[in-house]
């Protein structure tokens, strides 16, 4: 019998979905496969690494028969993770992707490269909100409160581990996620990060309010 969806916590069961989810988001809210020769990449480095590294803060949203349609995973601590991303994580998946010997000259080198850089997430100016998520569900889950759940979620595990704020990347290019993450709390942070991409944070207290 099928039940309602729920928000449950990630099961290593769940990896396939995890993958899935990501390659079908991956390219600002889109299906990344049309554009890449190995969206793989995607997952392994913006959504396996944190289940396996710290699966403590890493749901899904259960579409009720046991498949998980969407996720939120992250870090209490980026500088601690980025350490363990390097020393742990990066030997098992380096190389399925080598990194480019020079400016990489393809969608997927310049994930790669990405990859290969977990320091990039270490930032100086977002110091102050030491942890960082992910959050992804299929178009189909999307506009439904479920995002909204599964941010609640998240931010009360954080708060009730002591952690005091987030932040999180984003394409500027992506419109609708920005909206979300505007409903949800967060504010731009001013970091010296690329123009494609903004850096937004917001504290892990007053959820009552999402």
């Amino acid at each position: 019998m099928t039940e309602s969806p729920t928000i449950r916590p990630y099961r290593p069961a769940d990896r396939p979905a995890l993958d899935d989810i990501c390659v079908r988001t991956a390219r600002n809210g889109q299906d990344s496969r049309p554009f890449y020769a190995d969206p793989g990449i995607f997952p392994d480095t913006f959504a396996a690494p944190y289940a396996h590294l710290e699966p403590e803060l890493a749901f899904v949203l259960d579409d009720g028969a046991g498949r998980a349609v969407g996720y939120i995973l992250g870090t209490a601590d980026t500088v601690r993770f980025a350490a363990a991303f390097r020393e742990v994580w990066l030997p098992l998946v380096a190389h399925r992707y080598p990194e480019p010997t020079g400016s990489p000259d393809t969608p997927d080198g310049a994930i790669a490269r990405l990859l290969h850089h977990p320091e990039r997430m270490v930032v100086p100016e977002l110091a102050a909100w030491p942890a960082h998520l992910h959050i992804d569900l299929l178009p189909e889950w999307q506009g439904r409160g479920y995002g909204r759940r599964l941010m609640r979620t998240f931010l009360a595990a954080l708060r009730d581990g002591g952690v005091p704020a987030v932040h999180l990347v984003m394409a500027t290019a992506n419109r609708p996620a920005r909206a979300f993450y505007d409903r949800m709390g967060f504010e731009e942070i001013d970091a010296p990060v690329d123009d494609s991409v903004v850096c937004l944070g917001r504290t892990t207290g007053d959820l009552d309010r999402l």
